[in-house]
C-alpha cells in the first residue's frame, strides 16, 4: 500500500499523565523535582522545564485512574497537522482533530490518534510560547529539570514499533539484539540527540516512562539526596548509574500513582547524515548498566497503562520476547 506522506516530526513535545491526585503529583513533579508551572486550574497542571520556550511539556489531569494520556509531537509545519491526519487515516488508525481551545490549554489545532502500537499520539504545530526561564537561576530548585527529551514505551513487537516510526522518518542511534539479531529495544529520534522515542520490550501498550533532561550529574545526584533529607526514598527506584545505551547518567523515580521518571543527563549528538546504529548484545550486562550493577524487576515488570481517545483503558497485549528472562549477571532475572 502507497501510504501518503508522513508528517515532518521535529522532536518529542509534551506528555499529558493522567494522576489521582493532583496536590501530591504537584509535591512530586514541580517542588521536587522542579518543573515551572505555566498554567494551573482545578483539574490541570501544565508545567515546563527551565530551557524550554514553549507552554509546557508535561501536563497533569486529575481523573479516577493514574494512566498516560496522550504523548505528543511537534511537526514542522501547520501543514504536517494535515499530513498527520491523512497518514494515519490511510492506516485505518482511529483519528481525531482537535481544534484550538478544545484540547490541552497552549496547544493550537492538533491531530489525535491511535497508533499502529495503541499508544494515543498527538500531532501539532502552533503551541504558545513562555517566557525565557534559562538564566533565571534564582527560581531553580529541586533536580533543575531543564527539558524533556524523550519517552520510553512498552510494546510487544519491537520490530513492528521500529518499522512504525521508522516510516514516520525516524533514525535510530542504538539497539539491543540477540545472537540472530531478534530485536528486543531501539532507541529512536528525530531531534539530534539519542532518542525521542524508545522502545521497551514488554505487555502493551504502556508507558515505560518520561525521560526528563537536567544539564549536569550532580543535579541527578541532588535530587536523589533531597528525596532521602525528607525520608522519601522510597520514590526511588533504581540508580542513580551509568548506561551503557546512550551512555546517559541517570536516576529512575516513581511519582505518588507509580509513573516513572528518568533523570537523565550526558548522552551524545546522533545529528550526522551518516550516524551508525550502536548494536548491544542482550547478553552483555552493561547495556543496562554501563558499571554492571543489577537491574531490579519492577523496572522490567511494572509501567503505566494507556487511555484510548475517549478515556477509556487500553487493552494490553504480552510481548514477544521477554529481555528480563535473558540470563546475563547483572540483571539477575530469568
Amino acid at each position: 500500500m502507497i501510504l501518503p506522506d508522513a508528517p515532518d516530526v521535529i522532536r518529542s513535545a509534551y506528555a499529558q499523565l493522567a494522576v489521582t491526585d493532583l496536590g501530591a503529583a504537584r509535591w512530586f513533579w514541580v517542588d521536587m523535582l522542579g518543573f515551572h508551572i505555566q498554567y494551573e486550574d482545578p483539574g490541570i497542571l501544565c508545567l515546563r522545564g527551565t530551557d524550554e520556550l514553549t507552554h509546557h511539556s508535561l501536563v497533569l489531569r486529575h481523573a479516577e485512574v493514574a494512566a498516560l494520556d496522550h504523548i505528543a509531537y511537534r511537526v514542522r509545519t501547520p501543514e504536517d497537522v494535515g499530513k498527520a491526519e491523512r497518514f494515519f487515516t490511510a492506516l485505518g488508525r482511529t483519528v481525531r482533530r482537535v481544534p484550538k481551545g478544545e484540547g490541552t490549554p497552549g496547544v493550537g489545532d492538533a491531530v489525535r490518534v491511535i497508533d499502529p502500537l495503541g499508544f494515543p499520539v498527538e500531532f501539532f504545530y502552533d503551541i504558545e510560547r513562555a517566557e525565557r526561564l534559562i538564566q533565571r537561576y534564582d527560581l531553580r530548585h529541586g533536580a533543575e529539570i531543564a527539558r524533556l527529551d524523550h519517552f520510553n514505551i512498552c510494546t510487544p513487537d519491537i520490530p513492528a514499533a521500529y518499522d512504525h516510526y521508522r516510516s514516520l522518518g525516524f533514525g535510530c542511534s542504538e539497539t539491543i539484539e540477540g545472537d540472530e539479531h531478534e530485536l528486543y529495544a531501539a532507541w529512536m529520534y528525530r531531534k539530534q540527540t539519542v532518542h525521542d522515542v524508545a522502545f521497551t520490550c514488554g505487555a502493551g501498550p504502556r508507558l515505560h516512562h518520561l525521560g526528563v533532561a537536567t544539564h549536569e550529574s550532580h543535579q541527578v545526584l541532588r535530587a536523589a539526596d533531597i528525596f532521602g533529607a525528607l525520608r522519601k526514598e522510597h520514590h526511588i527506584e533504581r540508580g542513580p548509574g551509568r548506561h551503557g545505551v546512550s551512555n546517559a547518567f541517570y536516576l529512575y523515580l516513581r511519582d505518588p500513582d507509580g509513573h516513572r521518571v528518568e533523570i537523565y543527563t550526558s548522552d551524545y549528538y546522533t545529528g550526522d547524515p551518516d550516524h551508525e546504529t550502536h548494536r548491544w548484545n542482550v547478553h552483555d550486562d552493561r547495556r543496562r548498566d554501563f558499571w554492571g550493577n543489577a537491574v531490579i524487576e519492577s523496572w522490567y515488570k511494572e509501567a503505566t497503562p494507556v487511555l484510548d481517545l475517549d478515556g477509556a483503558l487500553q487493552q494490553v497485549t504480552d510481548g514477544l520476547v521477554d529481555e528480563s528472562a535473558v540470563q546475563v549477571g547483572a540483571d539477575g532475572l530469568g
